[in-house]
């Protein structure tokens, strides 16, 4: 949720704030729980703090190195998040890749290439997979270099993923890191900082290319269950 707080500390009263709480049109939380919006970003760019924050820490476990290729499968939301960090790293070459060939558009206004699974160029450093599907995982391992790592992001809840460990798995010594945003990757640390730092990084306006669309919270009845269904 981005918000003003209406009542509260003297210092937080009249700012634009960001919380992690579920929707509603008004609320009451601790003022702990609200993180200021940085001047110079949009109350509609700052609802993406959260995805924002979950590239970070993905990014924070991946720890790419500069003049590294890496590859970003799935070009969803936080996918694309993370495809959009990687772009401003020093030599850092991205390549975004996604089963949906409309997402490329997504890939050329971030400035990274965008391939299908297919079509993805191989022997590369770091993989992030964020597609929530065994075939992207299993294409994210083949397109690795040897001593590659594949970071995934994916949430599967209780489905089952088949995945080759044979072949070359072993033998190209490759590695498979899971990287949860319930945890922070970096011990040093705290949620409020990462959660700060992605408000910061969302002065970039190039995260306006994933707010697709507005709706009215009335309409949300009506609206999520389209989302869902892939039907808006």
């Amino acid at each position: 949720n981005v918000g003003v707080v209406e009542e509260g500390p003297p210092h937080l009263l009249g700012r634009t704030v960001f919380c992690l709480y579920p929707h509603q049109t008004a609320y009451v939380v601790p003022a702990a729980a609200v993180v200021e919006v940085p001047e110079g970003v949009p109350a509609a760019r700052a609802v993406l703090a959260g995805t924002v924050e979950t590239a970070v820490n993905a990014l924070w476990d991946a720890a790419p190195l500069v003049g590294d290729r890496v590859t970003v499968v799935g070009a969803g939301m936080v996918g694309s998040s993370v495809a959009t960090l990687l772009a401003r790293y020093p030599g850092v070459r991205v390549q975004l890749v996604d089963v949906d060939p409309a997402r490329s558009a997504v890939a050329q206004r971030l400035g990274v290439d965008f391939a299908s699974p297919t079509d993805a160029a191989g022997g590369r450093d770091l993989v992030v997979h964020a597609s929530a599907t065994s075939a992207g995982l299993q294409r994210s391992l083949d397109l690795l270099a040897p001593e590659g790592t594949v970071v995934e992001l994916s949430w599967y809840g209780d489905r089952e993923v088949g995945l080759s460990l044979g072949g070359s798995f072993h033998s190209r010594r490759l590695t498979v890191k899971s990287s949860q945003v319930g945890t922070v990757a970096r011990p040093d640390r705290t949620f409020a900082e990462r959660l700060a730092l992605a408000l910061d990084l969302l002065r970039d306006p190039a995260f306006d290319m994933l707010v697709t669309g507005e709706s009215r919270f009335d309409e949300l009845p009506e609206v999520l269950p389209a989302l869902a269904a892939g039907t808006l």
